[in-house]
């Protein structure tokens, strides 16, 4: 149990006590030590695999082998790697398992912690070289990462404040609060070039120097970890594996600005993330981290969690404000901003900044703004000549992406800004999942846009994605392959936004309505090339007069499919066919003479609609079909095909 934190050097000596915890995890030490720790991926996902039971039965297992004293398991945060999930790392052996099950952990502590010996089936094995891998630092999806938000999801212990302190944890605090000014803290955050992760792009620095500027008595800081595209999937990861960064920043960035609150807007949906976040809170609070005078300084500050219903809107920092506020989380012109008087929380000057964002910021103040600005500050473009070469771009540190899609390794991955998008892909990544061919790249979510294979080595950049009609968002990178239809992709991030609305403004309550409408008749076979220039039309003018972002970059896929993929969309419209084949009223199933009467499409199909004798050719019932695919899935002489 902690003591009270009173000064640095009460949080000094707090750390010199704690970092023999981290010792086993961050050592590369030998299969043959008898110490060891277990950790596994406490995340929301791995929870849902059932890593709690796989957790229990490790526990279980070392008692009964009397080794409890010297082998720990410990619960982390998320590992990044969810398509491997649950995962379990063994330290300081640095063994690395995947898939793990409740049931393997029995063999787990007979084979690795008992005998000393490697348990091979549980490895992960590369997708492109098919060998297995047992030291992660050795895999593609971890070896071209560079975790800086992420830092210590998959290290310390997510419920524990002890383990972040001994990794360096509130130090970036204690350097602000007793070694610099509110202006120098300002200054180094400007310094460093870190940019809003939450989409926009935004300097933090300028964001916290006009909030620093504004004299008023009452200011408020605010993280926004309600943002519902796919890409927050890493806020969440942070707060699920590692909540004391993101209260060490708001403390960091009230002290700048000068503020006393500070208000957690989440959603209650995340329930792991918001308990995790309030044991954080709990715990800095306890040992006088949070509360009246910080650290012997005289500073006070405290925060408090603000639970939201999930709007995707209220990424939106107005929406987000008025939802805090009781209110419809709808979005407001601006000025005011946030930072003036009368645009805040209850009109009083509030800076809002998302989790990723803050999760940097205790690592900038600790290493210093010349060490992050020196991390991908630069993008690669083409010369005069057509050759690559790279220039200074501003956008300084790394991003979290969500990788997901037609992708081998789908997970959270950090890269250095300027690391292209061929290098996520391919080498993180993987490659195309089931050896398909890359069609594109979906970047930002929802309101982003279409990437395709001549554009694979633009930069993670803000303005180079902005520049071939996508955009950076949250981090949401949603890989297609050929397998998948451009109009229905359209369609379905459409269908999303069009529910998200908050439908204050016109363009977007009634605009998103009309072109998912014109969508929804493009893939029954219903659409004509004139509703192919209505849609296009209707989608730059919802661009140009929505309010607020939702509605400005709801047209974004549409825009983006519409300018790589007009041929799909010609064959929907004028030969009434689906290149991908996916659109159901597009095709029909048929069964060729290749079948042999196995029966096994019939025993499968889910409406009986496939009759016909063993060992003679079936039919499909086109009445009864509803295209779900089973019969081809399961049919071991590839006989049917769509036509």
């Amino acid at each position: 149990m902690l003591k009270k934190i009173s000064s640095k050097a009460d949080l000094m000596a707090a750390f010199e006590a704690a970092k023999g915890k981290l010792a086993l995890r961050l050592a590369a030490g030998s299969i043959d030590s008898v110490k060891k720790d277990i950790v596994c991926c406490g995340g929301t996902g791995c929870h849902a695999s059932n890593s709690q039971d796989l957790m229990a039965n490790l526990r279980s297992e070392i008692k009964a082998a009397g080794l409890e004293n010297d082998v720990h398991v410990i619960q982390s945060g998320c590992f990044g790697f969810c398509a491997q999930g649950p995962i379990v790392k063994v330290m300081p052996d640095n063994v690395f398992y995947v898939q793990v099950t409740p049931e393997d952990a029995k063999e787990i502590v007979e084979k690795h912690i008992v005998g000393h010996q490697i348990v091979e089936r549980l490895l992960y094995v590369e997708p492109t070289l098919k060998e297995k891998i047992h030291d992660y630092a050795k895999m593609p999806f971890y070896a071209k990462q560079q975790r800086i938000s992420l830092r210590n999801c998959g290290l310390i212990e997510a419920e524990n404040l002890e383990e972040y302190i001994a990794n360096e944890g509130y130090q970036g605090l204690a350097k602000a609060l007793t070694e610099m000014t509110p202006e120098q803290v300002v200054q180094e955050v400007l310094d460093s070039g870190i940019c809003g992760r939450g989409g926009a792009g935004f300097p933090t620095g300028m964001k916290w120097k006009i909030a620093a500027g504004v004299k008023a008595d009452e200011k408020y800081i605010v993280c926004n970890a309600d943002e519902g595209d796919p890409g927050a999937f890493m806020d969440r990861s942070i707060m699920e594996g590692d909540p004391s960064s993101v209260v060490e920043a708001m403390a960091i960035g009230a002290y700048a600005i000068g503020a006393q609150q500070g208000l957690v807007y989440i959603r209650a949906e995340y329930p792991l993330a918001v308990s995790r976040l309030q044991m954080a809170i709990d715990q800095a609070r306890e040992c006088g981290l949070l509360g009246r005078n910080i650290l012997g300084t005289g500073f006070n500050f405290d925060i408090e969690i603000k639970l939201g219903a999930g709007a995707f809107v209220c990424g939106e920092e107005t929406a987000l404000i008025h939802s805090m506020e009781v209110q419809r989380g709808e979005p407001t012109t601006k000025p005011p901003f946030p930072a003036n008087i009368g645009g805040g929380y209850w009109g009083c000057s509030t800076n809002v900044n998302n989790v990723e964002t803050y999760a940097s910021i205790p690592v900038i103040l600790l290493k210093g703004a010349e060490w992050y600005s020196k991390i991908g500050n630069w993008v690669t473009e083409r010369d005069e000549n057509g050759h690559w070469v790279k220039t200074v771009s501003g956008n300084a540190g790394t991003k979290v992406f969500a990788l997901a899609g037609q992708i081998n390794n789908v997970g959270l991955v950090e890269v250095p800004m300027g690391t292209t998008l061929r290098e996520i892909i391919y080498d993180i990544g993987g490659g195309i999942s089931g050896g398909r061919e890359f069609k594109a790249v979906q970047t930002g979510g929802p309101s982003g846009g279409c990437i395709t294979k001549e554009n694979l080595d633009t930069p993670i950049d803000y303005g180079a994605l902005t520049k071939i009609g996508s955009m950076m968002g949250s981090g949401g990178m949603i890989v297609l392959s050929d397998k998948d239809c451009m109009p229905a992709m359209a369609k379905f991030y459409l269908g999303f936004t069009k529910d998200e609305s908050c439908g204050k403004c016109t363009p977007c309550r009634i605009g998103t309505r009309r072109m998912l409408e014109m969508l929804e008749k493009i893939c029954d076979g219903k659409g004509t090339e004139e509703m192919l220039v209505e849609l296009e039309d209707l989608a730059n003018t919802i661009r140009d007069t929505a309010l607020c972002g939702l509605g400005q970059t709801a047209p974004n896929p549409i825009l983006s499919t519409l300018r790589y993929f007009k041929d799909e969309y010609i064959a929907h419209v004028r030969d009434k066919k689906c290149p991908a084949g996916t659109c159901t009223k597009l095709f029909k199933l048929r069964i060729t003479d290749k079948c042999k009467g196995c029966t096994k499409c019939a025993r499968n199909c889910p409406v009986g609609a496939i009759t016909g004798e063993i060992k003679k050719q079936h039919v499909i019932d086109q009445a009864k079909c509803i295209k779900c695919g089973a019969c081809i899935d399961n049919c071991p002489f590839k006989a049917i095909v769509k036509e």
